[in-house]
This record gives C-alpha cells, sequence and structure tokens, in this order.
C-alpha cells in the first residue's frame, strides 16, 4: 500500500493507495479526518484539519519537552567547555608533574653531592686536626717564655719612645748609649729565645695513630735536620733480616701508602734503633756493634765504626729483645748512640757521636741496666728511659749528661696498642715517634724550659 500525503495549511490531504475505512480522530489527539473517497485510479483520498499551531505550544508534555532538550543541549555545552578545560589543565599538570620529578631528581643529586662533599670537608679537617693535633702541647709550653718575651718588647717600645725626647734634652752622647742600651737588650731578647730550643721533660700524651701497617716490630723516622718543606718518611719494618727501606714524600703519602722511592741496603740491619739526619740514614749492621751511616741522596755507605766493647745481636738488648742492643738517637744538641758493655756490667752508656765520622767524642756510664729497659729516647742531652715496654708504660729514670748525675721520674703515657718496639724523639717536632704493636703512632711531649738573663748571671 503507497500513501501520499500533501499538507495544505491547514487543510492537509492524504492519498492512500488502497482501500482504508474512514476514520475520525478527536481533537484532543490534535488531528481530525473531515472526509475520504477513493479516486478513479482505486486510491484513498483522506482529507484531514491538522491541530493549530498553539496548540501544540499549549501541550506541557512538549513544552518539558523542549525545556529539557534546551537544558541537556545546555548541559553537553557545558560539559564541552569543562572536557577543554579539563583537557588543558590535564596537560599542564602533566607539564607540571615532569618538572617535579626533574626537580625532585634534582634535590636528591644536590641532597647526595652535598653528602659528599660534607664527608670529604670532614675528612679534611679531620686529617688537619690531626697534624696540627702534636703542635698544641708545644704551644701551650710557650705561654709563660711569650709573656717574658712581650715585656721584653714592651720595654724596647717604651726606649723608643722616649728617645726623641732625651735626644733633644741630653745632647747626641746620651742618645749613644740609650741606643746601645736598646742594642743590649734586643740580644738579651734573642738569646732568650735560642734558649727555648731545649727544656726537661715533664709530660707525654697520645699517642696519635698515624697508620696500622707492617710487622708487631719496626720503625718509623722523618730528618729533624730537613726544612720545613721536607717532609718525607722512612719505613723500615722487622728488627732483623731485611735491607729494604721505602721511602714518602710526605705524611700524607705515607698514610695513603704511595711509596716514591725504594732502598735497598747494602747491609741488614739489627733492632730498630734506626735515626734520619742530615740526609742520612744511621744504622746497626746485622750481627755486629758496626754503626753504618748510608748517604739516601748518592745510595752509597759514607761511613762505619764499630762501637768497642758495645755487645749486639741480644746481648744487652732492651727488655723486648729483638736484637735492640745499639740505638742510635738525635736530639737538639747532635747525635748520641746508647749501648752496654760488659766493662759497665751490661749497664748503659752514652756516648755522643759526630755525625760525619761517627767517632764517638765523648761516653757517659749509667748504673741502669739496659736489660731492664722498655725504650729510651734523647731530649736535649739527656736520656730517658721507660720501665716497660708493655701496659702501664712511663718514663721510670733519667740521665743529665750535662751534669752527669740522674734521677727516678714518674712520667706516665699511654701504651695503646699493648707492645712498643720503637720510641725517638724528633727535635724539630718535639714528639716521640713508636711502634706500637704494627701501628706508627705520635706522642706528643711537653718540656720545662729554665731561662736565665744577662741579670741572673
Amino acid at each position: 500500500m503507497r500513501v501520499l500525503l500533501s499538507v495544505l495549511y491547514p487543510v492537509l490531504s492524504i492519498t492512500v493507495f488502497g482501500l482504508y475505512p474512514s476514520m475520525t480522530i478527536g481533537p484532543k489527539e490534535g488531528w481530525q479526518v473531515y472526509s475520504s473517497a477513493q479516486d478513479t485510479d482505486g486510491r484513498c483520498i483522506c482529507t484531514v484539519v491538522a491541530p493549530e499551531q498553539n496548540l501544540c505550544s499549549r501541550d506541557a508534555k512538549g513544552r518539558q519537552l523542549r525545556q529539557l532538550l534546551e537544558k541537556v543541549q545546555n548541559m553537553s555545552q557545558s560539559i564541552e567547555v569543562l572536557n577543554l578545560r579539563t583537557q588543558r589543565d590535564f596537560q599542564y599538570i602533566m607539564k607540571m608533574e615532569n618538572q617535579m620529578k626533574g626537580l625532585q631528581t634534582k634535590l636528591r643529586q644536590i641532597e647526595d653531592d652535598r653528602k659528599t662533599i660534607i664527608t670529604r670537608n670532614f675528612q679534611e679537617l679531620k686529617n688537619k686536626m690531626d697534624e696540627l693535633q702534636p703542635l698544641i702541647p708545644v704551644l701551650e709550653q710557650y705561654k709563660t717564655d711569650a709573656q717574658l718575651i712581650s715585656s721584653f718588647k714592651e720595654e724596647i717600645r717604651n726606649l723608643s719612645m722616649v728617645l726623641t725626647a732625651i735626644q733633644q734634652e741630653m745632647g747626641a752622647y746620651d742618645y749613644d748609649e740609650l741606643y746601645q742600651r736598646v742594642i743590649r737588650l734586643d740580644s738579651r731578647l734573642h738569646n732568650c729565645m735560642g734558649k727555648l730550643t731545649c727544656g726537661k721533660l715533664m709530660k707525654i700524651t697520645g699517642p696519635v695513630t698515624i697508620k696500622t701497617s707492617g710487622t708487631r716490630f719496626g720503625a718509623w723516622l722523618t730528618d729533624p735536620q730537613a726544612s720545613q718543606r721536607n717532609n718525607r718518611v722512612w719505613y723500615m719494618d722487622s728488627y732483623t733480616n731485611s735491607k729494604i727501606v721505602r721511602e714518602y714524600k710526605n705524611m700524607d703519602d705515607f698514610v695513603a701508602n704511595v711509596v716514591s722511592r725504594t732502598y735497598n741496603l747494602p747491609f741488614k740491619w739489627e733492632g730498630t734503633g734506626h735515626v734520619a739526619y742530615n740526609g742520612s740514614l744511621y744504622y746497626n749492621k746485622y750481627q755486629s756493634n758496626i754503626i753504618v751511616k748510608y748517604s739516601f741522596e748518592t745510595g752509597r755507605v759514607l761511613a762505619q765504626r764499630a762501637l768497642e766493647y758495645a755487645g749486639f745481636h741480644n746481648t744487652y738488648p732492651y727488655s723486648w729483645g729483638g736484637y735492640s742492643d745499639i740505638d742510635v738517637m738525635a736530639d737538639e744538641l747532635g747525635m748520641w748512640v746508647v749501648y752496654a758493655t760488659n766493662q759497665n756490667a751490661g749497664n748503659i752508656v752514652i756516648a755522643q757521636m759526630d755525625p760525619d765520622t761517627l767517632e764517638l767524642q765523648k761516653t757517659w756510664n749509667t748504673e741502669y741496666s739496659r736489660r731492664n729497659a722498655g725504650e729510651s729516647f734523647m731530649i736535649c742531652g739527656t736520656l730517658y728511659i721507660t720501665n716497660s715496654h708493655l701496659t702501664g708504660a712511663k718514663v721510670y729514670y733519667s740521665y743529665s749528661t750535662k751534669t752527669s748525675s740522674y734521677e727516678y721520674t714518674d712520667i706516665p703515657f699511654h701504651n695503646q696498642y699493648f707492645h712498643i718496639s720503637m720510641l725517638a724523639y724528633n727535635a724539630r717536632e718535639r714528639a716521640l715517634y713508636g711502634w706500637n704493636n704494627g701501628h706508627q703512632v705520635l706522642f706528643n711531649v711537653t718540656l720545662f724550659h729554665v731561662i736565665k738573663t744577662q741579670d741572673d748571671s
């Protein structure tokens, strides 16, 4: 069936192909059929009247539908706008997130770098403090001397202030006399400062552990005659059956084990009582009472000399043994050698030695048994003997070569690692070098100074 619909306002004509009975739609539904017929071709023709336009506008359901449609359209537009904003904000958030991640990574890197820098700086400061630690007692001991020196300087300043007035009032002759007084005072000042090089041992503090290496026994040395810029360190592990000496450019290289040079000595050594002095090594030749002088610069033996009657090879060693019969030393007054002889009943003999020829210039016989000494060292011409190389160590006895007299002392020091096999004084650094059971250590020493002026003589 085919339907032909034509609308003429207000009359709507509908042509339906086929046969339909006439029907009527009530006005409330909005449509009304007025007539129906067939044309010559047998098609059904219906005439209807469409409702007025204002009828639909008054339809509550239609109005609600339109309002709802408008709301839906408005919401759709709002949603579209919101979607655009959301997309834009999302892109912004993604960008910010990437930036924050990058910033977080940089902050972590900065924090790691800061920790690394702090750790490195702390270690550098700690190393510097360890280097400066031995200077503290030295600085303390100069406080009293500094007051005396300051008084001298103050006297010089006072004399200088009145110098011009006295010259004007009393003439050139009195000026010359006053000037001579100033010269004499300045000379006294320099003499006073020169006398500060020596003193009596009052205290030993420490030790400061510099390094841990080697066997239980050995020696490590620096040259007290070297310039302040020359800080070479020499290392001699073990007390016998070795000829290898390792050299380090400075203390930092020594700690880091950066060897700058290795020496192969012509003779093995005995004991640990070696000394580096003015560019040469002095040591006891293996299985003999011979002292050897070896040049670090040329790598040659410069001198050899036997110590008459001196015991060797564990005849009169220190109490810890180790072929420590002969101990070469150096202090503010020069070089010394400490040993024992049968003629002195095994007691300690002190001899001052010429560093060039190794000739003994003068000897002193003490009454202290060498086998009872733990270790010993010289400071300002006085030999200080420790009573033990074990725990509870202290300086128990001292012998002054200046007065040829001895005294019993009680100066304790800390034997941190329980076995000391080397103890040597370095006059340049005012410190004791020790080999403490495989640990290389430094002790600080405090000296008491007695300053005599011309007025006291």
